[in-house]
């Protein structure tokens, strides 16, 4: 039984939403048609978002209005729920270094900045490890890439597997750390330690007493 937080709504379950390729086209904005959708939707039951960016970028994607992205759902999960607010409220969070360790990074991140250094492949543009709360961003073409800069690297690397390949090296490399490695979007892989996918969000919820929780997301088959 849901808890009196969401009594207004007539359907008790929760409805949970990747960003990029769902809500919205990778680090664009949100359509008027889906920020509307989204607030029909709300009168019915709890919505969320669960991002793998940080909050501000996926609150610049989010603001239509100059709305604020987690006033605008009950939930807000950025970096897979490491940074979590429930109704505008920030909930406690969780630091991927104080987990890990500076000496360990370092270890990881100059072995990843080599690699790519080495790496030849058509393009690259600006940085290639960004640093989040509770994961890394690790990309062979760099985020500074355009769009049109993406799209042909996302068409690259489905040929050379250039980030599988990467990720494997990296498995091989460092057995020892207990990290999961998620391909995803178009030039990218998150580097975070296992459990901290978007599953981690979970945890934020689990005392609302959801009917059910459905989420909706681009890539659901890993």
């Amino acid at each position: 039984m849901a808890s009196s937080t969401f009594a207004d709504r007539p359907i008790k379950k929760l409805c949970l939403f990747d960003v990029d390729d769902t809500l919205t086209p990778p680090r664009q904005l949100v359509s008027r048609e889906m920020f509307d959708l989204l607030a029909q939707l709300r009168k019915k039951m709890a919505i969320g978002f669960v991002g793998g960016s940080d909050l501000n970028k996926i609150s610049e994607q989010l603001a239509l209005d100059g709305a604020k992205a987690v006033e605008q759902f009950d939930y807000g999960f950025a970096e897979n729920g490491l940074v979590a607010y429930k109704m505008g409220k920030e909930l406690p969070s969780q630091s991927f270094i104080k987990f890990f360790g500076d000496t360990e990074y370092k270890k990881l991140v100059n072995f990843i900045l080599h690699y790519i250094a080495d790496l030849d492949i058509p393009i690259k543009r600006g940085t290639f490890v960004e640093f989040r709360n509770g994961m890394i961003n690790v990309s062979p073409l760099g985020r500074n890439a355009t769009i049109q800069e993406r799209n042909d690297f996302e068409a690259y690397d489905k040929i050379h597997q250039v980030r599988a390949k990467f990720v494997q090296k990296l498995k091989e490399t460092f057995p020892q750390y207990d990290l999961t490695y998620s391909i995803g979007g178009k030039i990218s892989f998150d580097v975070f330690p296992r459990g901290w996918d978007k599953t981690y969000a979970l945890k934020h919820v689990e005392d609302e007493g959801f009917e059910e929780i459905h989420f909706f997301g681009d890539k659901t088959y890993q």
